[in-house]
Formats: structure tokens, C-alpha cells, sequence
């Protein structure tokens, strides 16, 4: 069998998955007469106590939808050195919207208030960008699916508020923080201007992503998202998947994370393992020493496949997921043991 820890991304729909999308009421949702993706539309708006929410391809182009919404060309926005929206989104900060980003040297991909509040450049000086938004993302991708603590969070929210920014949360795994710090969607709505969450990620649906906001805010956002490309017709199939996924697939997380911390204790007895980052939801980031360069451990799980990427520098990361279960997992700790 192949074992495939590259992402979360790379789950197949279940047979209940495919008989949802099979048995989706459809129509345009390019003119919003498609029931379903409303249903899927009004119920997360509900969840998080949001006004709006709508249906995107993508959590890039949500995320690049959310940039587009907060600021004008020449702005800047302040997010971690590690977030998405920086590293993994093709330059769409400049490219969409023509802004800068000011990058937070943070811890896993997290900062504090404080951090945030040194950053911030005068409105009145005008040899800078002005600053407009501030972005953090949680769980960070990047920073091995750590979990922001909330107090700080709200600490945030009110050097915005005093400082007259938007906030903005890439959420693309934020179901995962929530199973673990016993957080709700609600806490997390009534702080952020806009929050965008994946749907094909630890939930399992094989397309599509949602940005939340509320009525003023998201006047926009259809314009936006026709702007990138990303108005779409009889979509309801792929927000059928959702909604099942929303019903059936929550509580499955927990599983991903005890698999995940079941792969972090099995590698930090590894000799050929420098360092583990701290796991606390489904992604292991982990250091190789020099006797093991990441190249030969990829090629050597290869040959036993498995799938997994390189971060560079010689970090690993390997993803728990959905389709991950524990015939595979039981599988893989003893490929660990005797590499």
C-alpha cells in the first residue's frame, strides 16, 4: 500500500461524500440560484456569526479575495514571515492587489500584539506604505499546525482597533485548532473582519474553501472573486461535500492529531532525527542530522512508499489526515523504526 503524508490535501471523498455531491440540488450560482452552495453559504455564516459567506475554488483566492477587500494598491500588510498568504501564494498580495507585505519575525509562525504594534508605519508619514490590515493564520502551516493563543488574539484585535486596521484570518485549518483548544467558531467571528476556511483540508472535500465577513465588508467580494476567476456554475456538487463533511467528518480530527503525536514520539527516539517541533494538531515538522540528508530519507520512505515532502534546510514534514488510518499508521511507525 502507499502512504501518502505529503498534505491533507490529498484525501479521496467517502462513499457518503460521493452520494452527497451525487444527490446535490444545483443550479447558477454565478446568479446565487444554487441551493446548495446557499445552504453550505448561510450555514457557516451562522457558525461563526458572520453576516456573509461565500463559496470559493480555492483558499488562496479567498484569502487573495480577503487581501483585495481590506486594502488599495500600495498598502501593507502585516503577517508573519511564515504565513501562507507570503510564502505559498504565488506573490498574489502584489500581483492582485498591489501590496506589500511587513513580515513579523514570530515564534512558529505566531506574534504578539506588541510585535505588531512596532510595525505599524505612520499615516501621516508618507515615504512609507500605509498599513491597512494585519493577517495571521491558525493553525500555521509552516510553523508545524501550531495554535494561537486566543488572549493574544484579542490583544491584536485592539491595536487594530486603535490603529484603525482590518484583521484578517487565513483559517484554512482552523477546525483543527478549534478540536484542540475547545474554541467555537463564534469566538473566533466576533474578532476578525474576515476569516477564510478550507473545506479540503481535514474535513476531507476534495475542492473548495469559504470567506466570511459581514455586509459591508463583503459588498465586494462577488466582484472580486468574478475578477479572479473564480465564478462558478452548478458549484452545489462541491458544496454538497461540505456540508456532509461539516456533519460527519469534525470529530475525525481528533484522530489525525493523536496519529500525528503518535509520529512525533516515534521520531524524537530516531538517531537519525535532530529535533521534533512541538505537535499539537496533524502536522510533524521535524530537523534530519547531517548523517541523513533530507534527500536520501525521502528516497529511502520512497522506496517503502510513502510520500513526503521537504521544507528544505533539512526539514521534513509529514501531515496526518482523513485518509490516513491506522492499518497505514501502524505501518509507518514500524518503517520509522527500522530506517
Amino acid at each position: 500500500m502507499t502512504i501518502d503524508l505529503r498534505s491533507d490535501t490529498v484525501t479521496k471523498p467517502s462513499q457518503g461524500m460521493l452520494e452527497a455531491i451525487m444527490s446535490a440540488k444545483v443550479g447558477d450560482d454565478v446568479f446565487k440560484e444554487d441551493e446548495t452552495v446557499n445552504e453550505l453559504e448561510t450555514r457557516l455564516a451562522k457558525l461563526f456569526g458572520k453576516q456573509q459567506a461565500m463559496f470559493f475554488p480555492s483558499g488562496t483566492m479567498a484569502n487573495q479575495a480577503a487581501i483585495k477587500l481590506h486594502t488599495n494598491p500600495g498598502d501593507q500588510v502585516i503577517c508573519d514571515k511564515y504565513s501562507h498568504i507570503f510564502n505559498y501564494e504565488g506573490g498574489g498580495a502584489s500581483f492582485n492587489s498591489g501590496v506589500s507585505c511587513k513580515l513579523i519575525d514570530g515564534d512558529r509562525g505566531m506574534f504578539t500584539a506588541k510585535q505588531v504594534e512596532e510595525v505599524i508605519n505612520p499615516p501621516s508619514f508618507y515615504h512609507s506604505p500605509m498599513t491597512s490590515l494585519v493577517e495571521i493564520e491558525n493553525t500555521t502551516n509552516k510553523g508545524g499546525g501550531a495554535c494561537w493563543d486566543f488572549n493574544e488574539i484579542l490583544n491584536i484585535r485592539k491595536v487594530c482597533d486603535a490603529n484603525n486596521l482590518g484583521l484578517h484570518l487565513d483559517g484554512a485549518r482552523l477546525w483543527n485548532a478549534l478540536v484542540v483548544k475547545n474554541e467555537t467558531p463564534e469566538q473566533y467571528g466576533e474578532v476578525f473582519d474576515t476569516i477564510s476556511v478550507c473545506l479540503s483540508k481535514g474535513l476531507g472535500c476534495p475542492v473548495g474553501s469559504v470567506l466570511l465577513g459581514n455586509e459591508e465588508l463583503m459588498e465586494n467580494a462577488m466582484r472580486i472573486r468574478k475578477i479572479l476567476g473564480g465564478g462558478m456554475r452548478q458549484v452545489g456538487f462541491l458544496a454538497a461535500a461540505g456540508l456532509y463533511a461539516l456533519d460527519h467528518n469534525m470529530d475525525m480530527l481528533k484522530e489525525d492529531h493523536k496519529k500525528a503525536k503518535d509520529i512525533e514520539a516515534a521520531l524524537k527516539t530516531q538517531w537519525y532525527v535532530n529535533s521534533v517541533e512541538p505537535v499539537e494538531t496533524n502536522i510533524v515538522i521535524f530537523s534530519l542530522n547531517e548523517k541523513m540528508p533530507e534527500e536520501k530519507f525521502i528516497e529511502k520512505l520512497a522506496n517503502k512508499k510513502v510520500k513526503i515532502i521537504s521544507l528544505g534546510a533539512g526539514k521534513v514534514r509529514i501531515v496526518t489526515h482523513l485518509d490516513y488510518d491506522l492499518e497505514m499508521h501502524n505501518h509507518f511507525l514500524s518503517i520509522l523504526e527500522l530506517l
